[in-house]
């Protein structure tokens, strides 16, 4: 039984920090070879687990292996542009200046079904108002309106916009961050007061409490 639990606790680690390598990627955004890649170290990983009888080294030299040749392609696929076409392929125009592309939709096998569908999700439902619709490498579909159908911003406008910041975390969950708190120039003894205002006598009756350069708090006390 000790020797199940360990087998499994080197093998969770070399995973972690393999994957950790690889890289931040959601699932829908890997590339073909991330993509096999996790699968057969999913499928390798689990081999030693079932079988007790597969020497652990037998195990995790593949999952090493993988690993090291897929660090290898991803540095090619930075310096080689040519080999990143080929791997990863190339972005797709499927609508170009309001007008659907039939090859480019034949030779992605994207359905209109598909594009109509990926059209509602961006609440765009007619398509002679896209400049262009880019089928991504990781398939995901991005559209560029016409200007003249974009959304109107203050620049435009000629309207000053103050920036609030971005919101910083200060309590989470009942916890100070302290890192946080000295960043926003601020104290213990300011944030003591800030609770008390709102009829909180300590920190661990908070779940959430963020500032901005603003000075804007956003504060959530605890349910009971």
């Amino acid at each position: 039984m000790a020797i199940v639990f360990l087998r499994t606790i080197i093998i969770y680690v070399v995973l972690v920090i393999s994957l950790r390598l690889m890289g931040k990627r959601q699932l829908g955004e890997l590339e073909l070879s991330e993509f096999v890649v996790t699968v057969v170290v999913a499928d390798l990983a689990s081999n030693p687990l079932q079988d007790i009888g597969i020497p652990l080294l037998n195990g995790l030299l593949p999952l090493i292996t993988l690993l090291c040749c897929e660090m290898l392609i991803s540095c090619l696929i930075l310096k080689n542009l040519r080999f990143r076409s080929l791997l990863c392929g190339k972005p797709s125009i499927l609508i170009s200046y309001g007008e659907v592309d039939q090859r480019e939709m034949r030779k992605n096998r994207f359905t209109l079904d598909e594009l109509a569908e990926e059209l509602r999700n961006q609440s765009i439902t007619d398509i002679s108002k896209i400049q262009f619709a880019i089928l991504e490498t990781d398939g995901k579909l991005n559209t560029i309106l016409y200007p003249a159908e974009q959304p109107v911003t203050p620049a435009q406008l000629h309207l000053a916009v103050d920036d609030p910041g971005y919101p910083t975390i200060l309590i989470n969950d009942g916890r100070v961050l302290s890192d946080n708190l000295r960043r926003m120039g601020r104290d213990e003894r300011w944030l003591k007061k800030e609770l008390q205002s709102r009829g909180v006598a300590a920190a661990s009756e908070v779940y959430l409490l963020t500032l901005n350069r603003s000075g804007q708090i956003y504060f959530a006390a605890k349910q009971r």
